[in-house]
């Protein structure tokens, strides 16, 4: 102990904090059964990606998780619930396993994403607290993140529940990670050496579709958009006539639109479309495309080349399967 009786206390607060989040995860392991090895063959099956969803503290370690199991073999990505009932949904198909955080398996802003999920029949992982709360009930697979106390002296803030959620993250992507044989040579694709040096050099220009392009003249109408939406991967870009870029619609735009219009296919794609949208230069980097993308919650952007016309269209999946996060 130090001599100093106020860091004693200091340092006594510290190791409370570490004993009850190990004594969490010591716990967690003895109940660790067979609902942790159906996630994992849940995961494994699946022949699209993981999407992790959770709001708040949850959240950012669904975060973590998507990271972890991206740079692991198994390709995941952080939805937030509330964008995705506003055309991120668009992402997430019938082949995806979402993974969803709660610790009261009551978090109201998951249910419309929980909802749609179902809807799709997308195979659902609850992480939470409480197995027989509505998620709990409602998900294909729960994994028990029970917590007998938070650390914080309140137990209000999250502390041991996230410790321990993050843990269970952790214990599905290794799980999968030797399931599917992934080696020290695949993981050196994706760390330094490998992949590090690769986002270095990625462009947006090395992953662009170019041809064919969704394009509509500025006289197009709504019908003629929802056609390219279908064909073209939810987006498509309304041309000024010079060949520069004059907006964007996307199935986010056509939902807002449905919702405010009951015959949508005669409106002029022009009232519909985003006058200002996003857009990438083709020699940016993949990972500011990626970065661009996540932080304004879009999954596609329109090319432009150094004279502003639009040259291609970059999509999230696409860069996300090239390396470039």
């Amino acid at each position: 102990m130090s001599a100093d009786p106020g860091a004693d206390r200091i340092i006594e607060r510290g190791r409370r904090v570490l004993r009850l989040e190990q004594e969490a995860l010591g716990a967690a392991v003895e109940r660790l059964g067979a609902e942790f090895a159906h996630a994992v063959a849940l995961i494994k099956a699946s022949t699209g990606r993981v999407i992790v969803a959770g709001i708040g503290k949850s959240g950012l370690i669904g975060r973590k998780i998507a990271a972890t199991m991206t740079s692991t073999g198994t390709p995941a990505y952080f939805l937030h619930p509330t964008e995705s009932v506003h055309g991120d949904l668009g992402i997430v198909t019938a082949q995806d396993v979402a993974i969803l955080l709660s610790k009261s398996g009551e978090t109201a802003e998951l249910f419309p994403l929980l909802e749609q999920l179902v809807r799709l029949g997308v195979p659902r992982i609850a992480i939470t607290g409480e197995k027989e709360s509505s998620l709990g009930r409602a998900c294909t697979v729960t994994l028990d993140g029970w917590v007998r106390e938070e650390a914080c002296p309140h137990d209000l803030a999250p502390t041991t529940s996230t410790t321990l959620a993050l843990a269970l993250g952790d214990a599905l992507a290794v799980a999968l990670l030797e399931e599917k044989g992934f080696r020290r040579e695949d993981f050196a694709k994706f760390h330094p050496g490998g992949s590090l040096g690769r986002r270095l050099l990625l462009r947006v220009r090395d992953v662009m579709v170019t041809d064919p392009l969704p394009l509509l003249p500025p006289t197009a109408t709504m019908r003629e958009a929802v056609v390219q939406l279908a064909e073209r991967r939810g987006i498509c870009m309304v041309t000024a006539g010079d060949g520069r870029l004059a907006g964007v619609i996307t199935t986010g735009d056509l939902t807002r639109l449905m919702e405010s219009q009951q015959d949508v296919f005669g409106v002029p794609a022009a009232q519909a479309m985003t006058r200002s949208p996003k857009v990438i230069h083709a020699d940016e980097l993949g990972s500011a495309a990626v970065h661009l993308m996540e932080t304004k919650g879009i999954i596609a952007l329109p090319v432009l080349d150094a004279d502003e016309r639009i040259v291609g269209v970059v999509h999230l999946h696409d860069l996300m399967r090239a390396g470039a996060v």
